[in-house]
């Protein structure tokens, strides 16, 4: 069990915002904006030995705003070369870009998808153009109602797929990548205690798996150290004190060594 820490970053700057909330027009709650650069928490995770964290650029490609996300994002590589993972509107055209800027791996989801169906051909696609060994596939996911389920969403996690989040899912999907992260959309942001249903099925798949989302405090760690059974690293966003959160990030930081 690793800590994996993150950089959002939304219209240019690190924010950490209520994952549900976002929309195409830029829209999203905020909770906390950062006087900070990239540069500033790429050093930090560097000084700290903090690998494999993530940085996620939040606005759509192609817009102004996403430029400026990259333009944060190269600082924070920059930083910490090689240490970090990157995604945000990443397809097998752009991926190699952000290797070359210094991320360690590209994270990509929406690219796979097309009209709620995995498209396989863009999946070999990217694996032709940076090499398995440096692709991790974010399968977020969001509970649906009406069928009682977890599904994987895209588009800055606004749409559902027909793919369900199961085991076979996992399976399929790491035959293409070197990790899975999964982001539990639903409490992403909202500090409300971890998504035991997303937690369990990760911890009973055996593959490099990250969670990310509602982690408020050390009883929420103990509770997925349990459910990950020890396998699956975590990341903390808004209730670090680093992003205006209660949880210190030199103790976040030791409970994953501790663990160790």
């Amino acid at each position: 069990m690793r800590f994996r820490p993150c950089i959002d970053i939304h219209g240019g700057s690190v924010k950490q915002i209520v994952g549900g909330t976002l929309r195409d027009g830029g829209s999203a709650k905020e909770n906390f904006v950062s006087k900070m650069c990239g540069a500033y928490y790429g050093e930090l995770y560097r000084s700290f030995g903090l690998t494999g964290g993530h940085i996620i650029l939040l606005d759509p490609a192609g817009t102004p705003e996403y430029e400026a996300d990259c333009e944060q994002a190269r600082s924070a590589l920059k930083a910490f070369e090689g240490g970090m993972q990157i995604g945000g509107g990443v397809n097998a055209d752009n991926a190699a870009r952000f290797l070359d800027m210094g991320a360690s791996h590209v994270i990509v989801t929406s690219y796979v998808f097309r009209d709620g169906q995995v498209i396989a051909d863009n999946l070999k696609r990217l694996v032709q153009a940076v090499g398995r060994e440096h692709i991790v596939l974010d399968l977020s996911c969001r509970y649906r109602a009406d069928r009682r389920s977890y599904y994987i969403v895209t588009d800055r996690w606004q749409r559902f797929t027909e793919t369900e989040f199961s085991a076979d899912t996992l399976a399929y999907f790491s035959e293409f990548c070197a990790e899975l992260l999964v982001h539990a959309v639903d409490v992403e942001g909202r500090q409300a205690g971890i998504e035991t249903a997303v937690a369990s099925e990760l911890g009973r798949f055996v593959f490099p798996s990250t969670y990310a989302g509602g982690i408020s405090s050390f009883d929420d760690l103990d509770r997925l150290y349990e459910l990950g059974r020890g396998r699956v690293d975590f990341t903390v966003g808004s209730a670090l004190d680093i992003f205006g959160g209660d949880m210190p990030f030199e103790k976040v930081a030791r409970y994953a060594e501790d663990r160790q």
